[in-house]
């Protein structure tokens, strides 16, 4: 499968503008795992903003929470990694903040059924 990524790789090479050899090039370039493992990571992000029109009832506390702490956690090692990856970095903002915002709709829910419970 690698020959078959590599030969698609050197095809494509031919007609890459000059102005953008050192993005495609760089270490996280579109050439390697580390650009493209982040990129389908995008798909949390879709998911967890699909997540905002869910009843907030129907919300995983845990899901959200190991969203958050994973976004979080991976942001900060997509900083101190050689080569630095800024398509890592912000997935990784966008999956805790999404999962931040869950668990911050999941505490109001359970706050506004507390509330009702002392009426």
């Amino acid at each position: 499968m690698s020959a078959i990524y590599r030969g698609i790789i050197k095809a494509v090479d031919k007609f890459v503008p000059a102005g953008l050899q050192s993005t495609w090039s760089h270490p996280a370039g579109p050439k390697t795992i580390f650009f493209w493992a982040p990129t389908m990571k995008w798909c949390l992000v879709i998911a967890g903003i699909g997540d905002i029109a869910r009843p907030a009832e129907k919300l995983s506390q845990f899901q959200s929470s190991a969203l958050a702490a994973t976004g979080l956690i991976w942001s900060r090692y997509s900083l101190v990694i050689t080569p630095k990856n800024y398509n890592l970095f912000a997935v990784n903002v966008f999956v805790g903040a999404t999962g931040l915002y869950q668990l911050y709709r999941i505490y109001k829910y359970q706050q506004s059924l507390k509330a009702q419970e002392t009426k």
